[in-house]
């Protein structure tokens, strides 16, 4: 084994210029690396000063649950000390690098979110970009339900109280162009004008918007029907409306919808009252078949009165919107149900229908 002679040792003015050189290495690289002066200003200071929090790493357990606030208008800067305050990252320039390496200065959005301690700051600023996850629920509303039951649904979905929406609806605030609303509406003035579906809603929406969006869903759906048969016979999409709540709330079976829709039509060419049991039952308040009152002093009853009631009387789905505008082709002007799975005898004369109605009667369907 040799023995290398020890090197001389440089003069002092060398090692200076040496390490001066160094420094201009390091100041070269930082400005490739995130292309600003500013950022290596603070990166070269954070090495020699360690009194600067946002810049030394922090010491947490990592993958704890945390929730951070991002104030709108936070520059990258801003978001750095926040998040390595919380110890999401181990310091802020750590995050002010990932940014800058993602072009993502300009794409950090405001907001609550839901982090962990020590994440990897690409990943931080990948959840930045896309922005908060909106908080949202669902509510269901389905075919056939009265406004009031409606308002019900999505208080209870919303967990917002059912006087507020009622509040809401009659404020002249929720708008359609499907009906004249008058300057002080009633709930049944809203009937069969919000459409029946699943929503999804963010836990910070107000009555007034979760019941606009309901509102303008049946304007579409409305919109998309063909009514041109219906126009021709002197009727408007607002009378289909209630024809469509008619087919709801006498029809259980989608086949059938087209068929009923086919009596009620008849009916209203012939000049027929359309004696439909669901609009007696409207009037009273109820839907118990047990309290039927055919003499019931009301516009709804379609038993003393002729033509549509003044409004509808539940909310339609698409199926009966769609047999609403598009009736089946029939001579039959009375039905009555016929088992218990939802079918109905139709009929062209009365003597069929009592013969079917005594059908009924003998099978159980009917008392």
């Amino acid at each position: 084994m040799t023995y290398e002679p020890a090197p001389e040792q440089p003069s002092p003015w060398i090692r200076v210029s040496k390490i001066a050189a160094t420094i201009g290495l390091v100041v070269l690289a930082g400005i490739a690396v995130v292309g600003g002066g500013s950022y290596l200003g603070r990166l070269v200071g954070s090495t020699f000063n360690s009194d600067n929090p946002s810049a030394s790493p922090v010491s947490v357990q990592p993958g704890q649950d945390v929730t951070i606030e991002i104030p709108s208008g936070s520059t990258a800067e801003d978001i750095g000390a926040i998040l390595a305050a919380q110890g999401v990252v181990r310091s802020a320039l750590e995050f002010e690098v990932a940014v800058r390496n993602n072009e993502a200065d300009a794409r950090l959005q405001a907001g609550t979110y839901g982090m962990q301690t020590v994440m990897d700051p690409n990943e931080v600023v990948a959840m930045l970009v896309v922005g908060p996850v909106a908080d949202v629920y669902r509510a269901t509303v389905i075919e056939g339900l009265k406004v009031e039951e409606i308002l019900t649904a999505l208080a209870e979905a919303s967990g917002l109280p059912y006087a507020d929406f009622e509040t809401a609806l009659l404020s002249g605030d929720v708008e359609t162009s499907l009906a004249q609303m008058p300057a002080e509406p009633t709930l049944a003035n809203w009937e069969g004008l919000l459409f029946p579906d699943t929503y999804e809603f963010a836990s910070s929406a107000e009555p007034v918007d979760i019941l606009q969006r309901l509102a303008s869903t049946m304007e579409q759906r409305v919109g998309s029907i063909d009514w041109g048969t219906l126009e021709s016979a002197g009727m408007t999409p607002y009378d289909g409306l209630k024809i469509a709540s008619l087919i709801e709330s006498e029809a259980q079976l989608d086949e059938e919808r087209p068929t009923v829709s086919s009596v009620i039509h008849n009916r209203l060419n012939m000049g027929m009252k359309l004696d439909i049991d669901a609009t007696v039952l409207y009037a009273l308040g109820t839907d118990d078949p047990a309290q039927f009152d055919r003499e019931v002093d009301s516009p709804y009853n379609t038993y003393l009165v002729n033509g549509l009631p003044p409004t509808p009387i539940s909310t339609p789905g698409r199926a009966s919107l769609e047999a609403a505008a598009a009736p089946e082709q029939t001579d039959f002007l009375f039905y009555v149900l016929s088992d218990l799975e939802g079918h109905h005898a139709f009929a062209a004369t009365l003597d069929e229908h009592n013969a079917n109605v005594a059908q009924s009667r003998e099978d159980g369907v009917l008392p």
